[in-house]
Order: structure tokens, then C-alpha cells, then sequence
């Protein structure tokens, strides 16, 4: 996919004036377990065998390929497979794309922590007089 010809997430939420919807989380990537593979794979750009991104991520193997094949059908994940000594052995990859989209995620996670941390430095003293808790 192109993202050449579309705004930037961060632009497109200001203009809808809904800074809080945080639309570049994209939900294939927000996922716990695909965000641990993705970002081992991010880490290992040559690639990882299969059981070494399983211990990496903690899953059983039909969690962990369940996950690659979603990841796959989305465009994000490689999967290259050749025979050793009559076994097949499973690499797993990024794709160019699945690194470009990755990284937009991390843009929008990042706003997501200033917009967190702003938060943190207001003092809730700075209440109108008359509230109560409810």
C-alpha cells in the first residue's frame, strides 16, 4: 500500500478535531502477541526461525502461527521456508511495507504517551470550586 498519497495520521485527527481517537493504532499491530513479533522482527532484520521467534514471544506454535498468518495476509510479515535435513525450516521476516507500517504505529504510540504524560503533569487542584467527587 501507498501512503504516499494520504495525510498523516497525527494531521488527519487534528483535522477532525478528535485528537483523542488515535486512528494510526492500528488494531493488527495493537494486539499484544503481533506487537511482540513485530517488534522481534524489527529487531532481526535479516530474520528470525521460527522456534526462536516462539520462545522469543512466549506462544505455543499454533498461537504463533495463527498470528504470522494474519500478518502475512496483511502484508506485514515474510515467511520464507526451506528444507534442512528433511525437515522444513521457517523464516520469518518484516516485509519493506510491514516495517513502514510499524513505524507508523510507533508515531501514533508516541503521541498517545505525550498526550499521557501531559495528563500527568496537570494538577488535579486545578478543579473549578464546587466539585466533589461523585
Amino acid at each position: 500500500m501507498d501512503r504516499s498519497d494520504k495525510k498523516p495520521a497525527t494531521r488527519r485527527i487534528l483535522d477532525d478535531g478528535a485528537p483523542h481517537a488515535y486512528p494510526g493504532l492500528d488494531r493488527v499491530l495493537h494486539e499484544k502477541a503481533r506487537l511482540g513479533i513485530t517488534v522481534a522482527l524489527l529487531n532481526r532484520p535479516d530474520g528470525v526461525l521460527f522456534p526462536e521467534l516462539r520462545k522469543l514471544c512466549e506462544l505455543t506454535d499454533g498461537n504463533l502461527s495463527r498470528h504470522l498468518s494474519l500478518l502475512q495476509e496483511k502484508g506485514i510479515v515474510e515467511i520464507w521456508k526451506r528444507q534442512e535435513g528433511g525437515r522444513t525450516a521457517t523464516l520469518l521476516r518484516l516485509s519493506p511495507e510491514g516495517r513502514k507500517q510499524l513505524l507508523v504505529y510507533f508515531e501514533e504510540l508516541d503521541r498517545v504517551l505525550t498526550d499521557a504524560r501531559s495528563a500527568q503533569r496537570q494538577d488535579a487542584s486545578d478543579l473549578d470550586a464546587g466539585w466533589s467527587p461523585a
